[in-house]
């Protein structure tokens, strides 16, 4: 066991430089995780403030502008929505999300338009209790090709509930896809 001195500094070296590293990449997504809960948590609350500010409403969206925009290259963006049942008993909720109209006609069809909604298309047995709210908002997410063209695209939300009984007027949401 004969070990010069340089390679035993060598090794304490490296394995100072492992933990410290160790020690940076758990704190990175430690921080990467609150912020997303924080995230989770202010869309949670202006959900219910919009609920709260107007009783008789049954599908709340975030942003409540309805318009979104998203650059060219973004994935993982979109909008939140979430649904209250003020009907007298329990009932199961679905709905689907579709795009109806495209500024830009000749770069892109509704089919593509739709084929950008990368999660949260459309969803079923959402099981409400009478006069209460979703917990957890649904989120919208996109995910903007390169090659898709600067335009806006306007997609309509309708909310079902009894299998196809329509429970509210369909509700749009508007998306401009920005250049970089």
């Amino acid at each position: 066991m004969e070990m010069s001195v340089g390679t035993i500094v060598t090794i304490v070296l490296l394995m100072t430089v492992l933990i410290l590293g160790l020690y940076l990449v758990r704190t990175i997504f430690s921080s990467a995780t609150t912020s997303i809960d924080g995230i989770d948590s202010a869309v949670k609350g202006e959900i219910q403030k919009l609920f709260s500010e107007d009783k008789t409403r049954k599908v709340v969206i975030y942003p409540s502008t309805r318009k979104i925009e998203i650059t060219k290259g973004n994935t993982n963006s979109g909008f939140g929505f979430s649904i209250r049942n003020n009907l007298q008993e329990a009932e199961k909720f679905s709905y689907v999300i579709k795009a109806t109209e495209v500024s830009c006609v000749n770069n892109m069809r509704l089919s593509e338009a739709d084929d950008l909604i990368t999660l949260g298309k459309e969803g079923s047995n959402i099981q409400l209790p009478a006069g209460t709210m979703m917990d957890d908002p649904i989120y919208v997410r996109f995910n903007i090709p390169e090659t898709a063209p600067p335009c806006e695209v306007r997609y309509s939300i309708e909310v079902y509930y009894q299998g196809k009984t329509l429970y509210a007027p369909s509700i749009t949401v508007d998306l401009e896809i920005l250049s970089e």
